[in-house]
């Protein structure tokens, strides 16, 4: 793939997402030697604005283009994605995107190509302005989703909309085991990279733009992470203590494994997750910080051999819609369906309950999701309690987020953090 045409190679992955139901970052993670900046910028672009192009599509084509056609279809949606959002010069834009039909060998797409964005070229503020009545369009979001939103949050929807379509800034976690959060930032400043200090999670700061990992000082030596302020605020609700046996379930790519190992030193920590290519990355990342976890091939939802001692705290970062996420992860768009919300609450309340089975009396669970819908967060929770008696709900005293009845909600752009649930749980 790496020889072919930038916006061809976009045009196929395009395709892989929206037509074949494939997560984009693990394409990219596939390809990932071969993929280019440009071409990320174009898939993430594209499917940031996925609604708004087919709107404006549905506007310039006079029928749907065939099955095996489909990669021209999502090369047009490449096209029309530099024109509006990336600032290419219009004459550019055509013709490269016109000279990518060369890149999927489908030469009689070139006249075709070139005459849609043409058409569009010169259309282009009608076309804009129409499609701006259309909700979907207008929102850069499907259907059921903008319902969901309002539902759950009618008096942030539209905010939370639009902080969903734009893109998330890049967020360190300092290992505060070896730096404090301010020597960090300042070893920085001697870099010239600006950074601003999270101000309601202590280990976040927010860098002034986005970088390789490699440029940050003393990433390779696990002075630096990459990681939400919103993840970051798991650590401190476990609150371990040395010596107590600790289990990060569903715990790839072992972010908030590594955090609760910087926290709280001499845990007995394991990790599961239920993908073997998943494990690797969690071995990767403590191995990166000089930290050690027992890291198992499991199922949450299944608790075998390793889980017979049963655990003093488990943070279930449970499997979700990943709704809270859509600015880093925009595929979510058109990959979520509404039917999958259901599917998931069944998970979430299957796993959960397994995971309180192997907490000892006395222990802390703590009940996460990176979704900002009810049914994954406060409806689990709810439905718990009333089904499980010797469960205590401890309120969450913090300046993040939304308290809820249970737990606490951060919307996607709260202090800069993306849309996270957080429960806190203890058993009598």
């Amino acid at each position: 793939m790496s020889q072919r045409n930038p916006r061809a190679t976009a045009a196929l992955l395009l395709q892989r997402v929206i037509y074949d139901g494939t997560s984009l970052s693990q394409l990219l993670s596939d390809n990932d030697d071969s993929i280019d900046p440009l071409v990320k910028d174009l898939c993430f672009g594209t499917l940031r604005w996925h609604e708004r192009l087919s709107a404006i599509l549905d506007q310039l084509l006079t029928k749907s283009l065939k099955t095996k056609d489909k990669d021209i279809e999502c090369l047009l949606r490449v096209g029309l994605y530099q024109v509006l959002y990336q600032n290419t010069p219009e004459y550019a834009a055509v013709n490269e995107t016109v000279a990518a039909v060369k890149g999927l060998r489908k030469s009689w797409a070139v006249k075709f190509v070139n005459g849609v964005l043409r058409t569009f070229l010169r259309r282009k503020e009608s076309l804009v302005h129409q499609i701006q009545e259309i909700e979907t369009a207008r929102y850069a979001h499907p259907k059921w989703l903008i319902e969901s939103i309002k539902q759950a949050w009618p008096e942030q929807w539209e905010s939370v909309l639009e902080e969903a379509n734009l893109r998330a800034p890049m967020t360190l976690r300092v290992n505060l085991s070896q730096n404090t959060r301010e020597e960090y930032q300042a070893s920085l400043q001697a870099e010239d990279i600006e950074s601003t200090l999270h101000p309601t999670v202590e280990s976040a700061l927010i860098l002034e733009r986005p970088m390789s990992v490699f440029e940050l000082p003393g990433f390779n030596e696990g002075y630096v992470s990459v990681q939400d302020a919103a993840a970051q605020i798991a650590a401190s609700l476990v609150q371990a203590e040395t010596g107590m046996r600790v289990l990060d379930a569903c715990a790839a790519p072992g972010g908030k494994t590594g955090h609760m190992l910087e926290h709280t030193a001499g845990l007995d920590m394991v990790a599961i997750d239920n993908t073997e290519t998943r494990l690797i990355r969690i071995g990767e990342n403590l191995e990166r910080l000089g930290l050690e976890a027992t890291i198992i091939l499991g199922d949450a939802n299944e608790p075998s051999d390793w889980a017979q001692q049963g655990f003093d705290r488990i943070l279930l970062d449970a499997p979700c819609s990943a709704t809270g996420v859509i600015r880093r992860h925009p595929d979510i768009k058109v990959l979520r369906w509404e039917e999958d919300i259901a599917q998931l609450h069944e998970q979430q309340s299957s796993i959960l309950r397994s995971m309180w089975n192997i907490l000892k009396p006395g222990g802390r669970l703590v009940y996460a999701t990176c979704s900002i819908l009810p049914a994954e967060n406060e409806d689990i929770i709810a439905a718990f309690l009333a089904a499980t008696p010797e469960v205590v709900i401890k309120p969450i005293e913090a300046e993040w987020g939304l308290a809820q009845q249970y737990g606490r909600q951060v919307l996607p752009g709260m202090d800069a953090m993306d849309g996270f649930y957080y429960a806190v749980l203890e058993k009598q």
